[in-house]
Formats: structure tokens, C-alpha cells, sequence
């Protein structure tokens, strides 16, 4: 009865826990501007606009993923409530351990729900857009540019996120020299700021021959995809735009038109890259959005006043920039250097499983 005892004064303190997360997440507000965006989908000539209806849908999409999960936590709360009353009455056999089974899963969902309401930014709850450079080191580079994009992908996935690939070159020999993929769903943004930085790896190359430890870095630049409506004044005179034709995956037409854009912004040396659709008038509308994030990021995280007084970034993907570290030899750690956190299962983390790195993160902001 003791482990029963216990169990119950947790669920007590949950349960003020679940209160607060209901107010942290305005689920009321939530419900009201649900029923008010299913009244505008009844509306005559509501799906005539692409669109407004294809954003009031996700806005009615993301609302009802909220009000689910916070009900299901509650539902999880109620029928531990029921197992603990049936353990005190000695009601039903064993469901102590089904109180110790199903206790771990409630408490996971509870920390990721409160874990949602730090991602209050201005973005976090808008798609991101994932930008990879392979740092000095030629084939070795690449090919963790290629574990990485892998990485992110396998990330997304896992979450249900849509990937898309804008922008992809590949490596001379082998890997990836630099790609940009967009990541649709809600809070992808708000997770993927993270993300944002140089990224360290050290193995046994398998592109040496005589078998040495190499010590290879990429860069990964992540921004929140804009809603047209964002206001930001981007002058014509102020961009370079280049066509080219389109390598590395892409489809059929690669290679075959000049339709790949890419444009500078000249007063502040920012270059973004869109080969993703056969139209060339596509593919630049994708870029300057591109270019349109990628200079609301800079000034908001530079907390500048103007778009005229950012300046490119200028990162060194080298030694003393790195935000993280992958060994595979002469042992296997990733670490992250900002906040501490690291994992002895590299292969889980290559394949996608990089939630701990992030939750910890945003719990150290």
C-alpha cells in the first residue's frame, strides 16, 4: 500500500499541474476561435481563396491537436485516479502494475504538453526551414552534411512533419555540399531553433584509406517560414538573382532547364536557393520567402530595429563554434555543448531521436 500511497500524492500534484497547463495553453480561447474558424469553412465562397482556407484549415487542425492532447492527459489522469481507487479497495488483482506500467507514459505526455508552453515566440509555432553547409574538409564534410540532413529528416517523421526539399547540391564525391529543406507542422520552428548552429563530428573517416581520426563540421542555419502577410520591405535594386539548372534529387526535370533560382541580397550578403519546382516563377516566389525569413530571423535575433543594420553572417564552421559534438571514435557521446545534455547512443541519435538535446534546450532559455 505504500507504492499505492505514493503513486496517489504524484497524481495529487498533477493534477495542479494539469491546471496550470490549461490555463498556459488558453484552451478556452483555443475553443472559442475554433468554432469561430468552422463558421468561416460554412461560409459561401470559402474555399473560392487557396489561400485563407488552406490557413484557416491548419489553424482548425493545430487548434484540435491542442484540445485532444490536453484531454487525453486529463482521460490518462481520471483512469489512474480509477486504478488507484480500485488498489485501495483491493477491487481488481494486480493493478498495481498496471498503475506502474501506465504511470511512466502520462508523465512523459504531461512534460512534453508543459514542455509546448515555453514555445511562446512570435514563430515557434510556424514550419522551419533548414539550411545545411558543409564546412572545410572537402568529401569528409559532405558526407556528414548527408548524416545530418538524414538526421533532420528522420526527426521530422518521427513527429508526423512533412519534409521538402527546396535547394540540394551534391558533394564532389560523395555527401551533400549545401541543401535547404522546408519541415511542415505545427511547433516545427519552436523545436528547430535549437538546432541552429555548427555542428561537430569525429570518427574514423571511411574516406581515408590509412584509417585516421578526422574531425569534420557543418553548418545548419534554421528560420520559420513567414506568412505573406509579414510585413518587410525588400527593394528590387537590392538583389542579384542568378538561374541555374538543378543538380543533385530533384526529379526528372534536374538538369534540364535553367529554372533553379538563387538571390543575394546585396546590402547584406545574405544568399538563399530554391530548385524544388519545375517553374522558374515558382521557384523564386519559395526563394525571396526564404530570403524574407531569413532576415526576420537575423533581426529578431539581433534584436535590431531595421532591416538595414543586419549584416550577413559570418560563421566559422571550425574549431570553438560548435553548439554540438557526434564521436564515434575513439568512443560513442554526443554532446551538446550549451546546455550539458549528452547520449552514449549515437545510432539513435543519427536516426532522428534528438527530443532530449532539444527539450533541454528550451528548458535552459
Amino acid at each position: 500500500m505504500i507504492i499505492i500511497d505514493d503513486y496517489k500524492n504524484r497524481l495529487n500534484r498533477y493534477r495542479q499541474e494539469l491546471t496550470n497547463l490549461y490555463e498556459a495553453l488558453k484552451i478556452d480561447d483555443v475553443k472559442t476561435k475554433l468554432k469561430q474558424d468552422e463558421a468561416l469553412t460554412a461560409q459561401d465562397g470559402f474555399w473560392n481563396d487557396m489561400e485563407k482556407s488552406q490557413k484557416v484549415s491548419q489553424a482548425i487542425k493545430n487548434a484540435k491537436s491542442t484540445i485532444s492532447e490536453y484531454e487525453s492527459l486529463e482521460k490518462k489522469a481520471d483512469d489512474l485516479s480509477a486504478l488507484i481507487e480500485f488498489a485501495e479497495d483491493g477491487m481488481l488483482e494486480d493493478v498495481e502494475q498496471d498503475i506502474v506500467s501506465e504511470f511512466p507514459e502520462f508523465e512523459k505526455e504531461l512534460e512534453d504538453a508543459k514542455l509546448k508552453t515555453l514555445l511562446s515566440g512570435e514563430y515557434d509555432k510556424n514550419n522551419a526551414i533548414l539550411t545545411f553547409h558543409a564546412g572545410a574538409g572537402g568529401t569528409e564534410a559532405q558526407d556528414w552534411v548527408e548524416m545530418l540532413y538524414r538526421m533532420y529528416t528522420r526527426f521530422a517523421q518521427r513527429h508526423d512533419y512533412k519534409v521538402t526539399v527546396l535547394d540540394y547540391l551534391d558533394g564532389d564525391e560523395a555527401g551533400i555540399k549545401s541543401a535547404s529543406i522546408l519541415i511542415e507542422g505545427m511547433y516545427a520552428y519552436g523545436y528547430l531553433k535549437a538546432e541552429n548552429g555548427v555542428h561537430r563530428l569525429v570518427r574514423v573517416s571511411p574516406f581515408d584509406s590509412s584509417g585516421r581520426r578526422h574531425t569534420s563540421f557543418a553548418s545548419l542555419e534554421v528560420m520559420p517560414e513567414l506568412d505573406d502577410d509579414t510585413q518587410i520591405e525588400i527593394r528590387d535594386e537590392d538583389l542579384k538573382i542568378d538561374t541555374y539548372r538543378s543538380s543533385g534529387a530533384g526529379g526528372q526535370h534536374v538538369n534540364k532547364t535553367e529554372s533553379a533560382i538563387r538571390i543575394t541580397h546585396l546590402p547584406t550578403g545574405v544568399v538563399v536557393a530554391c530548385q524544388n519546382e519545375r517553374s522558374q516563377h515558382k521557384n523564386r516566389e519559395m526563394a525571396m520567402k526564404m530570403l524574407k525569413s531569413k532576415l526576420v530571423e537575423i533581426k529578431e535575433r539581433e534584436h535590431l530595429e531595421k532591416i538595414d543594420d543586419i549584416k550577413g553572417e559570418h560563421m566559422q564552421i571550425g574549431w570553438g563554434s560548435q553548439i554540438r559534438s557526434y564521436v564515434f571514435m575513439p568512443y560513442t557521446l554526443v554532446k551538446d555543448h550549451r546546455t550539458g545534455y549528452e547520449s552514449g547512443n549515437i545510432n539513435a541519435v543519427m536516426d532522428g531521436d534528438i527530443d532530449g538535446f532539444i527539450n533541454a534546450y528550451l528548458l535552459s532559455l
